[in-house]
């Protein structure tokens, strides 16, 4: 009986640790598009651009998002509006574009 207590403490634990995390990641999320200056074209919400062409983000599958900014900063994706991403993503890392996909797939 006290196993079975103790695997649901743990069980308890590991759902909250795990919905605690996605919070964060959220928030970080949320805090590297402003800082690293995503809003600038794209729009402080996520999905009123600066211009028509420069894409939509909010709602985005975090993984299609995180691998075309991994694209564009490996140069992997060299086309269309591209360019003028290369620069900005010589500003995060990995793990950062992963917390920002991360974060616009739950807009």
């Amino acid at each position: 009986m006290k196993t079975s207590k103790a695997l649901k403490v743990v069980a308890a634990s590991a759902v909250l640790s795990l919905s605690l995390g996605t919070a964060a990641i959220a928030a970080d999320g949320a805090e590297l598009y402003k800082t690293k200056t995503c809003w600038s074209c794209h729009g402080k919400d996520a999905k009123t651009p600066l211009l028509p062409i420069y894409p939509r983000l909010a709602g985005q599958s975090a993984d299609y998002a995180f691998n075309q900014m991994k694209d564009i900063k490996s140069g992997t994706r060299a086309n269309g509006m591209s360019a003028a991403m290369k620069g900005v993503m010589g500003l995060v890392n990995e793990e950062e574009m992963r917390a920002i996909a991360d974060w616009l797939a739950t807009l």
